[in-house]
């Protein structure tokens, strides 16, 4: 029997609320970003299988720029084509990017950035088990195979010790691609693995918190600012950095601090600490820098800079990755870096852990009750996170 088709609109209408809600709740960086959407697109929705989902991660991991970001830009083209795309991306930035605006506004006329290390106490317990589930669930499909475990392990290895991100994913790709066109087919390194152990949390590192009420710090931003100068900045920074937007400290120190004078190292500090601790891309820390040095007009040029190149990056590279996804030697390709992407999640996930056990009492319940709530009774991300959030308050 064959149903009628939904119209174009309905498919919007459904990206748009779904990045709306998880771009003003989607706390914890790239790793839990993707983790939430995993568990909104594929467990909640159905609209993409897992394997799908794990491909639009890894060609997200591959291309410049932020990765959550580009993934709801793929989420949105694989659901709705260059609409969906248009919608999903800008719904998932925008949310983020007005709670970052006004924090800029709040910072500039009072001189403080807000307190909000009770909610984050009670929400980041609640991410790190969104993301624990997540992984458990991608290593599932990822690693279908001896080779594909293999290079898992040396990719997380090869992460560890510092090599970079972008070399560890092209030689994962690379070293998977050379096996299926030599062997195709019989090879010893296809059988399935083991079966895998029971899901653990990441490593609990030492916390690290981040400054909450730091005063403004004399702007050396007197100096004008170009708006053309100041998109061409950030416009780079889009363009080429590879990784989570943590790799943007440096980036932004060496154009805003070093080279150009209009930012003090102190601002640059609580820049990052907005994005570290607002929903939403951590890229809108660009929001926040744009507004610090050139008002409502810095921060929109900014934020347009920092995530235009996504949207062509994902735009050219989408329609591609469905047509790969039938070719079985590049399909192998993609096992390999999907394989290497979930090495780089799991990486990422230790400062995560770090910061979510600082308060072991309040976060080991939280985990495990959010952990249960997942696996069990397959809750939506979005409700744990406001709950935990709620708790956190209470606690604190």
């Amino acid at each position: 029997m064959n149903l009628p088709r939904p119209s174009p609109e309905q498919p919007l209408r459904a990206l748009a609320a779904l990045f709306l809600r998880v771009g003003s709740t989607a706390f914890g960086g790239p790793a839990a970003h993707m983790a939430i959407m995993e568990d909104e697109v594929v467990r909640q929705r159905g609209w993409l299988s897992r394997e799908a989902f794990l491909d639009l991660v890894g060609a997200s991991q591959l291309i410049p720029g932020p990765n959550s970001t580009e993934l709801a830009l793929h989420v949105g083209y694989a659901r709705a084509g260059w609409r969906g795309l248009l919608v999903a991306g800008t719904c998932f930035i925008a949310p983020a990017m007005a709670i970052v605006w006004l924090i800029a506004w709040g910072y500039v006329t009072y001189g403080t950035l807000p307190e909000m290390a009770g909610l984050l106490a009670g929400v980041k317990p609640v991410v790190l088990a969104v993301v624990t589930q997540a992984l458990w669930g991608f290593a599932r499909t990822a690693l279908s195979s001896a080779m594909t475990l293999a290079v898992a392990v040396v990719a997380g290895v090869a992460l560890l010790l510092g090599v970079h991100e972008f070399i560890v994913l092209a030689a994962a790709a690379a070293v998977t691609l050379l096996d299926a066109r030599v062997t195709r087919g019989g090879n010893p390194w296809e059988r399935p693995p083991m079966a895998l152990a029971p899901p653990v949390a990441p490593p609990v590192a030492p916390p690290f918190t981040p400054p909450l009420a730091i005063t403004v710090a004399s702007s050396p931003a007197a100096l004008a600012v170009s708006l053309g100068k100041l998109f061409l900045v950030f416009l780079k920074a889009g363009g080429l950095l590879f990784g989570s937007g943590y790799v943007l400290i440096a980036f932004l120190r060496t154009d805003l601090v070093v080279r150009l004078g209009w930012l003090t190292e102190s601002q640059l500090l609580d820049a990052i600490a907005v994005g570290q601790f607002t929903p939403g891309p951590v890229f809108t820390t660009a929001t926040f820098v744009g507004y610090l040095l050139a008002g409502n007009s810095g921060a929109l040029v900014a934020t347009l800079g920092i995530f235009l190149p996504a949207f062509v990056f994902v735009a050219l590279t989408a329609p591609v990755l469905a047509r790969l996804r039938h070719d079985p030697v590049l399909r192998a390709a993609l096992s390999g870096l999907n394989a290497a992407s979930l090495a780089l999640m799991a990486v990422v996930c230790v400062p995560l852990a770090a910061q979510a056990f600082a308060r072991p009492m309040l976060a080991v319940p939280l985990f495990l009750a959010s952990f249960v709530a997942l696996v069990h009774w397959r809750a939506n991300s979005a409700w744990l996170v406001i709950a935990g959030a709620s708790i956190g308050l209470l606690a604190d």
